[in-house]
């Protein structure tokens, strides 16, 4: 392989050579095992003599760094006499990011174990993914003709998955949208970022859900907009208490997350009149609402917007996979452009392939045919909670009722005088966890309860699961006569 080294000057030139390929060694650049270029070609590359370099390799053998081996080659040893060392970046200490990312508070790592009864939410079951289809599509997506260009492609994503997710979306959702009015984006992260490029001045105010999802929250924030938490109730968001000066609003209709409650169609209405007559946008995330399991759904507020105030956003991250990292939106066709600029201007384009692979799944039915299968699968998971929380926990809580999504919400019942982050620890300490509904709050003191999600724990764990859960109350908080 090729070696990096730079010399400077013409001074000592050996004991450059030295110790660049020494610190290659200790903080892992040249792995043990791995094979140097041959002390001739590392001279060639270097214009130095042949001799400058084999002088640095045999000190670096000597001292147990390199092997050499007749006629195969010099090689890094299989363990160094010297403790390896971590390769880090300067420092930079006179370097300052603007200061609002010092505020902004950093996203807790993923956790890579995963824990015997896991209820945390936003994580569909991947044991349900057909990945014998997926594999025969990618594939056919990974032939030497359909790789061969090398060029860049349009922003707005594929044609044929924008036709796809136009027509997938007009019959599951009533969507009102052509191709050319999709465009497909890196998960729904990114189209909330890319909406925000486009409307967002520094300073101006945008409303968000409250409780509601932290990482738009922080996302707007990033973009320099004021953010204000707008209360959510049994109907939704409360339109009356939006500020003034507010242009921009990010709301979760159809499940709200992290309640679960929809929004009536008087409040869908309410809202659409009142961006009309403040000239705003709403940005409807609509990110989980093909898992139902009763009642009628109602109409997204897209398909109820008749002055093109509606941004829709969909993602594929809980029907398919987190990891396929693909999401859409649909914009009013004055926002276009801007949109497609602002994805030019920030990766260009998204992974071609992967995007062929799902315009097929969607046209051969095996998306619908999945969200089928996973639909009963997560009614069975959902009953079962909402029955077990009715029945054992009902001194501790109250579920909010919800007939869509991947989680439940119950909130802690107001005068039990109990610490819920006691009950969580003493959960996880048993191998059960869940979210707190609190730290889905940006006003402080907030909202105190649970989401349970059952996309990733089997309906066969859930009673166990439960049952530790009412252990861990018990233990923290026991409730009187019982």
């Amino acid at each position: 392989m090729d070696v990096h080294v730079s010399l400077i000057g013409r001074g000592e030139l050996t004991a450059q050579i030295y110790r660049q390929l020494q610190d290659a060694v200790l903080d892992g650049r040249l792995r043990p095992g791995q094979r140097l270029p041959p002390s001739r070609e590392l001279a060639r590359q270097l214009e130095v003599s042949r001799n400058t370099v084999a002088a640095a390799y045999d000190r670096l053998t000597a001292e147990g760094f390199l092997v050499g081996q007749v006629g195969a080659g010099t090689f890094v040893a299989a363990a160094p006499l010297t403790k390896s060392r971590s390769r880090k970046a300067p420092g930079g200490r006179g370097i300052r990011p603007r200061p609002l990312w010092e505020t902004l508070p950093v996203m807790p790592p993923i956790r890579p174990l995963i824990p015997a009864y896991n209820f945390r939410v936003g994580i569909p079951d991947g044991r349900l993914f057909p990945l014998q289809a997926w594999r025969r599509l990618i594939s056919r997506e990974l032939r030497p003709a359909t790789l061969s260009s090398t060029e860049y492609r349009e922003p707005a994503g594929r044609a044929d998955l924008r036709a796809a997710i136009a027509r997938h979306i007009g019959v599951a959702r009533s969507v009102r949208a052509g191709p050319e009015d999709v465009l497909v984006t890196n998960g729904a992260q990114q189209a909330m970022d890319l909406i925000g490029r486009v409307l967002i001045e520094p300073g101006s105010q945008v409303a968000v859900e409250e409780p509601g999802y932290p990482p738009v929250r922080r996302l707007l924030q990033s973009l320099g907009a004021r953010v204000i938490g707008v209360p959510v109730d049994a109907h939704g968001l409360d339109v009356a208490a939006i500020p003034r000066g507010v242009r921009l609003v990010y709301v979760t209709p159809s499940h709200q997350f992290p309640l679960g409650t929809a929004m009536s169609l008087a409040r869908r209405a309410a809202l659409l009149a009142w961006a009309e007559r403040r000239r705003a946008v709403v940005i409807e995330d609509d990110y989980d609402s093909e898992f139902r399991f009763s009642a009628r759904p109602l109409e997204p507020l897209q398909s109820l917007d008749r002055s093109g105030r509606v941004v829709y956003v969909g993602s594929f991250a809980k029907t398919l996979l987190p990891t396929l990292r693909l999401g859409f939106l649909v914009a009013p066709a004055s926002l276009q452009p801007a949109l497609l600029s602002a994805k030019q201007l920030t990766d260009w384009h998204g992974e071609l392939s992967t995007q062929g692979a799902l315009a097929r799944f969607i046209d051969e039915g095996l998306l619908v045919r999945h969200i089928r299968k996973a639909n009963r699968e997560y009614a069975q998971r959902h009953e079962r909670i909402v029955d077990t929380l009715d029945r054992d926990f009902a001194g501790w809580l109250q579920v909010v009722p919800s007939t869509a999504g991947l989680h439940v919400c119950a909130r802690l019942r107001p005068g039990v005088p109990l610490r819920l982050g006691q009950v969580l620890a003493r959960a996880e300490a048993d191998g059960v966890v869940v979210n707190s509904l609190a730290r889905y709050c940006a006003e402080r003191p907030g909202q105190s309860g649970l989401l349970l999600g059952y996309g990733a724990i089997r309906v066969t764990d859930i009673d166990e699961g439960l049952r530790r859960l009412a252990s861990a109350f018990e233990q923290v908080g026991p409730l009187a006569g019982r």
